[in-house]
């Protein structure tokens, strides 16, 4: 792991309050008596999504602390856990295709597209290391998305066009730092390039349905 990126476990730790928070309202505080809502398929998604973001956390502590055959072999479930975590998915596109509202569907759907686009170019790129660790620095900010977009409109009650904008000048504020600290110390920063473009095409077809 590149030395100048050896606290980011400690920044992608905040994915757990931000998942906390996000979540709290609509799902967790409703423990162990849901709503029929959040049936079966909705807990085995929470599941198979929070072991996910265990494993994103996780992986760069054990580089950091040179545990690199764990690495490997967390890194060798993802080949499991990833798969899973797009089929659980499906559930939840099924029931926005049928509902009052099925162009929706671009939520769960857009961000299923960018989490393959860049844990299939951070796969591509394992022997790389620090390509492999930008794509996956990617995969975390697309969990943004599901936490801000409910933290907006829940906890503070902005208007879903508030809320996807703010996402994104998140997204891009942190995309953008990133890639001029690596351009600034020699590092590739291509990685952040190509996030920066899908999230831009994230952006524009969101404005192509909502407004």
């Amino acid at each position: 792991m590149d030395k100048s990126y050896k606290f980011l476990g400690y920044f992608l730790l905040l994915l757990i309050p931000l998942t906390f928070i996000a979540f709290y309202k609509t799902y967790i505080v409703q423990f162990p008596n849901f709503q029929p809502n959040n049936n079966t398929y909705i807990h085995i998604h929470a599941l198979i999504a929070s072991v996910w973001i265990l494993m994103l956390i996780v992986q760069p502590f054990l580089i950091l602390n040179r545990k690199f055959a764990i690495h490997r072999t967390v890194g060798k479930l993802s080949y499991i856990v990833f798969p899973l975590l797009i089929l659980s998915f499906i559930p939840q596109v099924i029931r926005t295709l049928n509902s009052e509202k099925p162009e929706n569907i671009f939520f769960p759907g857009a961000d299923c597209i960018l989490l393959i686009i860049f844990y299939s170019l951070a796969i591509y790129y394992r022997r790389k290391s620090p390509i492999h660790m930008r794509y996956m620095i990617a995969t975390a900010l697309v969990f943004l998305g599901p936490t801000v977009g409910r933290i907006g409109p829940i906890w503070f009650g902005w208007s879903e066009i508030l809320t996807q904008n703010v996402q994104y000048t998140i997204i891009y504020s942190i995309l953008i730092s990133l890639t001029f600290y690596d351009k600034s110390h020699g590092k590739d920063y291509k990685p952040y390039l190509v996030a920066i473009g899908c999230f831009v095409l994230h952006q524009i077809v969101f404005h192509v349905i909502f407004l």
